[in-house]
Parts: structure tokens; sequence; C-alpha cells
């Protein structure tokens, strides 16, 4: 019997117009050979098949000589039923009489052009078919086509990035942590309908990460015809500390001390952003000025993890509004030895 059009479109003996459009454009989509570059022959071969088994199946006439006779029928080896004449671009009358039918297959790109409105599914040309289908079908490249066929490529749109602030605090920013974000987008369907979906997206925040580095997740955004889809963007920002600030890979914290301290010795205590107590005696005079550095007890450096910045503590000196005599003159009697 030959080609067993059935099969070829994974369809029923009974299958109903509405069965064959949708088998169709199911294969022909997964079989376009714009869509298979790496076995593209193959690709060809079965797209052609695909376009043919549907081009007789959904025709009742063909359909009936083929289940009758099988493709010799359509070959136009046996007469044609009812006696009828040829019609139409596909049939032509052969010169053994009124009553014979030789099948001409049509060309699978105009068939495939009635579906999605482009005999290539990559970009704006059409060689006939709905005007309304002139969109990108597939996201990897694009072709529009001149009138005798020949593609000419060209580049798909893309969609510009969107960005999007994580705001993480100092403490998540030095331990490092794992941040779920839930997205929604539009994405489209093998018939080009765009439906919401909703998506759990994971971010693995590493230890010293600093403010304004991105994490990129490829074409995440909406996807819409000829377009490729945005990417989405997370923007790493840093919450405000109560105790600490940041600069580079350092941790910086004032201490509010009396002049008094600031003269006879002061003991920072201090709690680390891991949690641990930190006590750093300081019998230095401390002027204005004056920034006690601790080494290692900053952020950690992303690109050399068994590093870490510094930890700086300043000092905000509270001076006195006003002295007594008495208070002058036993400061001067002190400074002076």
């Amino acid at each position: 019997m030959g080609a067993d059009y059935y099969k070829i479109l994974q369809v029923d003996k009974d299958a109903n117009d509405e069965d064959l459009k949708k088998a169709y454009r199911k294969l022909a989509m997964k079989w376009h050979p714009d869509k298979n570059p790496t076995n593209k022959k193959e690709a060809e071969d079965k797209f052609k098949q695909i376009s043919e088994a549907y081009e007789v199946l959904s025709d009742p006439q063909k359909r009936e000589i083929y289940d009758q006779y099988g493709e010799e029928g359509l070959k136009g080896e046996v007469p044609a039923p009812n006696g009828g004449g040829g019609g139409g671009a596909t049939f032509f009358q052969t010169g053994d009489g009124p009553n014979v039918f030789r099948f001409n297959p049509r060309n699978a790109n105009d068939i495939f052009a009635e579906f999605f409105g482009s005999s290539s599914p990559f970009g704006g040309g059409m060689r006939g078919g709905n005007s309304r289908f002139s969109s990108s079908l597939f996201g990897d490249d694009m072709f529009s086509s001149f009138g005798d066929g020949r593609p000419m490529s060209s580049v798909p749109r893309k969609a510009p990035p969107i960005e999007r602030k994580l705001p993480c605090s100092l403490e998540e920013l030095y331990k490092g942590t794992t941040k779920k974000m839930k997205i929604s987008r539009e994405i489209a369907d093998m018939s080009g309908k765009t439906l919401p979906v909703e998506e759990i997206l994971t971010i693995d925040i590493r230890p010293g990460w600093k403010k304004g580095t991105k994490i990129t997740f490829t074409e995440k955004g909406n996807e819409e015809p000829n377009v490729i889809p945005a990417d989405l963007v997370f923007i790493i920002d840093e919450k405000p500390h109560g105790t600490f600030t940041r600069e580079g890979n350092d941790l910086v914290v004032t201490h509010r001390i009396s002049l008094a301290e600031a003269l006879t010795g002061y003991t920072v205590h201090l709690t680390t952003l891991d949690g641990r107590k930190l006590t750093i005696p300081i019998n230095s005079v401390i002027h204005p000025d004056y920034e006690e550095v601790v080494p290692r007890e900053g952020m950690p450096i992303p690109k050399e993890p068994t590093k870490r910045g510094n930890l700086r503590i300043k000092f905000n000196i509270k001076f006195p509004t006003r002295l007594t005599p008495e208070q002058k003159s036993g400061i001067k009697k002190l400074l002076a030895s």
C-alpha cells in the first residue's frame, strides 16, 4: 500500500478534521527543517511526509481514494470514485481517460504557511497563508522569505533585560545564603498562544558578594512573537545595618566615647556578624582621627574565600561643652606634667 498516512500523522483511521489539524501542527513544528539544523535531510523528508499525509487525509475525496485503493489509487492506477473528473491544483487528468486521477502533492511549505502564516517560521516574510501569523515561532534563529522562496538571514530582536533589586542584610552577605524568588511570566505553547506560569528561581548568594552584584537568569521574561525573551537580572542591594557599614571588603564601626575615655583608655566590645563576641582593649590615646584596625575581621573576599577584609573601629569623641575654673586648672596641671 505504500506510505501509511495515518501512522505518519499518528492518528486513528476515524480521525476528524480537528484531530488532523492538531496532529499536523504538532509534527510540522517538530520536524520543520529550520528547527533541525543538525539533521536537516531527515527533517526535510519527514516534513514532506507529514504535509502529504495531512493533504490527503484532510481532503474527503483524496481520503476516500486512499482508504479504498491506498497510495496506488492516488497515483492514478485505479478509477476515481463516482466517475468524477479531476479538480483543483493537486489533481489532473491523464491520457488514460476522464475518470482517472493522479495525486500531485502540494508544496509542503505552502501547507505550513496556511497554518502559521509563513512558509518559514522565522520572521515576517510570507509566501501565502494567513497574515495574522507573521510571528517568529522558534527562538533559535530567524529567516524571512523572498518571493522565490530563498531564505534571507536576519536576527530576532532581544527584549531588554528586566532588572530587580534583591535586598540582602549584611549578615546574609557575610555568611552567604540561599533565596527563593517566585516569578510569574507568559510562555507560548505550540500554537503560539501564551499562558501564565509561575516559577521558583533559586539564588545562591556567596559570602562577600557586594552591592551591585548581578545574577542573570537567561530568557526568563515573557515569550512573545518574533522576540527573544528578556533576561531576568537580580541586582544585590545592601540593607542598612545598625552597627556596621561596609567599605569595600572592610567593615567599619564607630564608637562614641567621652574625652576622659579617649585620654585614659577604652575597651571595645563587639558582636560580629556571625555572632562571635570580640573584646578589643585600646591603650593608646584616642584622638579624633584615630582608627583601630583589627585584621581579618571584615567581609569575606569572594574570589579568595580564605581571606577577609579588616574591621576598622572609628571613634566619635564627646568633648565637654564647658569646664569649671577648677577643672581647667586641674587639666592644665595634669597635662603640663
